[in-house]
């Protein structure tokens, strides 16, 4: 039973059966991530659901189509491995906001992604694979039998060829878990109050990790997502158009809570996998969202069990470490990818970017 409309842009807009299972596949990575956020900063998990809700809908809305809407994983991942507090995600979200609104105005997208070169911004995806991967042994060996039991659920399912479901099946059992121990959460809505995790903190660390940042967005949310929404939907979506979405995204989202946002073209394939369409996958996540965001308080969150948040991040980083190396082919682009991701785990994932784009250049001339 599927119900369509004929939105303005003449894009056919529909809530089936198909669409809610769509939905699905761009939450497998960002519930994961934005779980282990509030385990490990001061953000409010409420505050960051409605932001994610919010703007899926209007994203949905907008282009009619099911663009995905993720977290920003080279800030986030930084922020849950403690390289940055919330105060300096948050301002980093702004910079990298007011950077891609300008760049969508002014169309400089495929210009910035030129300099900075692919195999470097596939080096900081893998940088951050690695850091979440560092973090994510470092909470599953406080509790290893409650560790290993996730894997094996992990493992058992992917066999069985549900592999990205796993994840939210684990999410699942521990959402279970903590009910069980903190007890059924009475709704509450989250408080409208501007910053209500912390003033930003425009540090070194936040412009270090924007400009990190700013590679992976151009190459994957904005370029890549572009050519895909031509590839699956057969839509023409400019890259600088979804690179002024995302910045509006960030520049409205941090201030009510929320944390840096991005379109992202494995969101969009995950969704399109499943079954999405239409915008009406993005009404239907946007919807679920919100909901969430009424009972996932303070007391729920810190019942949730470690050693399965650190099976969440293990299977997150092994997805994101597989989209940076899959590409990749030669031996120098090779090289670039994992100098910069083993240089961002040793020093930081700025100074590995800078260093990378710079021998990117001089070998490419």
């Amino acid at each position: 039973m599927a119900y369509s409309s004929r939105l303005p842009s003449d894009t056919e807009f529909e809530l089936s059966t198909s669409e809610l299972t769509g939905a699905l596949g761009d939450s497998v990575t960002v519930l994961p991530l934005l779980v282990a956020l509030a385990a490990t900063t001061s953000v409010s998990l409420p505050h960051v659901l409605v932001g994610f809700g919010v703007f899926q809908i209007v994203w949905g809305l907008y282009y009619g189509l099911p663009l995905s809407v993720e977290p920003m994983k080279a800030l986030v991942g930084l922020a849950i491995v403690g390289s940055l507090s919330y105060p300096e995600l948050a301002a980093a979200g702004l910079l990298a906001g007011g950077v891609l609104l300008a760049s969508g105005r002014l169309g400089l997208v495929d210009r910035l992604q030129r300099i900075v070169g692919e195999p470097v911004v596939r080096g900081v995806q893998f940088a951050v694979a690695l850091l979440l991967l560092e973090a994510a042994i470092g909470l599953s060996v406080g509790n290893v039998p409650v560790a290993a039991a996730g894997l094996a659920i992990v493992a058992m399912l992917a066999v069985a060829g549900y592999r990205q479901s796993s994840v939210l099946v684990v999410l699942g059992f521990g959402g279970v878990a903590a009910v069980a121990t903190a007890g059924v959460p009475t709704p509450t809505l989250p408080q409208a109050t501007l910053f209500p995790a912390g003033t930003p903190t425009f540090s070194g660390a936040a412009i270090e990790g924007t400009v990190a940042q700013l590679g992976m967005t151009i190459g994957n949310a904005a370029i890549a997502t572009a050519l895909l929404c031509g590839d699956l939907y057969g839509r023409d979506v400019s890259s600088d158009d979804l690179s002024t979405s995302m910045g509006v995204t960030c520049l409205a989202a941090i201030p009510i809570g929320g944390v840096p946002m991005c379109h992202g073209s494995g969101g969009l394939a995950g969704k399109y996998a499943f079954g999405a369409r239409t915008g009406g996958a993005n009404v239907i996540l946007g919807a679920g969202y919100l909901a969430l965001a009424l009972i996932a308080g303070g007391a729920l969150l810190a019942a949730f069990p470690l050693a399965l948040l650190g099976v969440l991040l293990v299977v997150v980083a092994l997805e994101l470490g597989r989209a940076a190396l899959d590409p990749v082919s030669g031996v120098r682009s090779l090289a670039i990818v994992t100098g910069v991701g083993f240089l961002g785990v040793a020093v930081n994932v700025g100074v590995a970017f800078v260093l990378g784009a710079a021998v990117f250049r001089l070998l490419d001339r």
